[in-house]
């Protein structure tokens, strides 16, 4: 090989490595909008689970400790786990929301990211049976933000290290955390190809003929269903390219992130999915590049109005500097501190190692009949020599990566509603879950308003998988059977029914005349 030649291989060598390095650079001041997120997204969400604390999270409720535990991992990490004192209980819930907020201005980043991590996948573990996918994308994002400076700018620390931060950062915990949302996406979008329905656009108005997920502009828009069609492909096409989010860089990046937080915007106001939107628009803030912040500031600059008003530093500065500068541990343990760091990333990555292996190894078994099937891959790694461990951290921590099947492979095409019917000891008949006569009617047009939080419609939804010998319904039925009250007469038994709908192209804006199924899922009979 002559030195021409060399010498031309040598420069596309590093012009490959800079490119790569370039695909997985995050800007500083993206980490502090992803921060600014992930603190404000753990304050909502313990407020908005706080409208239900007794029910959901006390001995008193339906979800007792013992319960949980029973359906949790036998590890499983919970602060909530040290007290079953709903007073105490209720104060830890508050400490999750300070340690959130310290977060959100950057005190004591890196401890307060670590702590409000195990917090969220202790509240998780708490009641798990309220969980959704919006849970498990918020756990293991910020499982990777603790590897991430997320208070270089804009931050408390900031203005305590009394520098100039870091413009951006580039590393293996870049590529993990920006990986996670193109794995998340790029999975959903393989499952989903399995259906003829995603790829020919039907999929999405039959999504929306769902209503006890759609809400507020998800009822106007199934009267436009070739917009649906054609809103549902894009999506599709969106998710099985959206490798390019990380492939494209600068203000090539920056129309396709738009369409993906468009997207979640959209999902945000058109169906009651739960934080799901919010969390993934966090993800995407990793994504925004350089080129945003520099074009923002330009734009600014032409209209008059002084982008550094945005985070005023004085502002900042004059907050920041009475906190103390509190180190727990002192500059002269930096290196110790350092090598702890990445010692742990270290074993993050040979974690991945070996699930990666096990999934090659093993690629016939988990990839079956056109199908990717997470739960026997889980199986393999946990099979593994070595792989026990990785399993069993994962799972105490809430970090296993589940199959990303959301509405796949196939759409949903049902709607569900529950008719609890009972009988009182004077011998009237009630559905005793929608406050009326026993009638299998329908409960209104808008389905999910059966539901008072989007949470408990995933709390039913692990009532009807059950069955019958579970004690979950028992509390459920036994809880109705303490709280009616009507003059004296009490309720002597309550039987469970689900009755679904099914769900097509002809009756989506015309749920009367769908077909009709009712199954019993559990019969309950009260102490009177």
């Amino acid at each position: 090989m002559n030195r021409r030649v060399r010498s031309s291989l040598v420069r596309l060598v590093v012009r490959l490595r800079e490119y790569l390095l370039g695909c997985f650079r995050v800007d500083t001041r993206s980490l502090a909008v992803f921060r600014i997120f992930l603190g404000a997204l753990v304050v909502a969400d313990v407020f908005l689970r706080a409208r239900n604390f007794s029910f959901y999270y006390t001995d008193g409720g339906l979800v007792p400790q013992e319960l949980a535990r029973e359906y949790t991992a036998e590890y499983a990490v919970s602060v909530y786990y040290l007290t079953s004192d709903s007073t105490l209980i209720a104060a830890l819930m508050g400490l999750q929301v300070l340690f959130a907020l310290a977060l959100i201005v950057g005190y004591r980043t890196r401890a307060m990211t670590v702590v409000s991590f195990l917090f969220v996948v202790s509240l998780d573990h708490h009641n798990p049976f309220v969980l959704s996918y919006a849970d498990t994308l918020f756990r293991l994002l910020f499982f990777w933000a603790i590897f991430l400076p997320l208070g270089e700018r804009w931050s408390v620390d900031a203005v305590h290290r009394d520098r100039s931060p870091r413009r951006s950062v580039v590393g293996v915990a870049t590529a993990l955390a920006l990986g996670q949302m193109v794995f998340m996406y790029v999975l959903n979008g393989v499952h989903k190809s399995e259906s003829a329905l995603w790829k020919s656009g039907e999929a999405a108005p039959l999504v929306f003929g769902i209503d006890e997920m759609t809400f507020l502009l998800g009822d106007v828009l199934r009267e436009f269903p070739t917009l649906l069609t054609y809103g549902g492909m894009l999506w599709f096409y969106m998710l099985l390219g959206a490798w390019l989010l990380i492939f494209l860089r600068g203000r090539l990046r920056v129309p396709l992130l738009v369409l993906f937080v468009g997207g979640h915007l959209s999902f945000a106001l058109t169906v009651r999915i739960g934080a799901f939107a919010y969390v993934a628009i966090a993800g995407l803030a990793l994504f925004i590049p350089t080129a945003f912040w520099r074009d923002g500031r330009r734009v600014c600059q032409r209209f008059d109005v002084d982008p550094d008003g945005v985070v005023p530093r004085d502002r900042l500065r004059g907050f920041a500097r009475p906190l103390p500068a509190v180190q727990f541990v002192p500059d002269r343990y930096a290196a110790v501190k350092a090598g702890v760091a990445n010692a742990a990333l270290a074993l993050v990555v040979a974690g991945l190692a070996v699930t990666v292996a096990v999934f090659v190894l093993n690629a016939g078994a988990v990839v079956a009949d056109g199908g990717y099937d997470q739960h026997r891959l889980n199986h393999e790694v946990a099979e593994a020599p070595g792989g026990e461990y990785v399993h069993v951290a994962a799972d105490s921590l809430g970090i296993v990566q589940p199959e990303w099947s959301v509405f796949a492979p196939h759409p949903r095409t049902t709607d569900r509603y529950y008719v609890f019917g009972a009988r009182t000891t004077d011998g009237e008949r009630l559905d005793v879950f929608n406050d009326r006569a026993f009638t299998w009617e329908r409960p209104g047009n808008e389905l999910q308003t059966q539901h008072d939080t989007y949470r408990e419609r995933f709390f039913m939804n692990s009532i009807r998988r059950s069955g019958s010998n579970d004690e979950l319904p028992a509390n459920l039925g036994e809880h109705i059977c303490t709280t009616y009250e009507d003059d004296g007469v009490a309720l002597s038994h309550i039987s469970m029914f689900e009755v679904t709908e099914r769900i097509t192209m002809e009756t989506i804006n015309e749920p009367d005349e769908r077909e009709r199924e009712t199954e019993h899922f559990y019969r309950h009979t009260c102490d009177t």
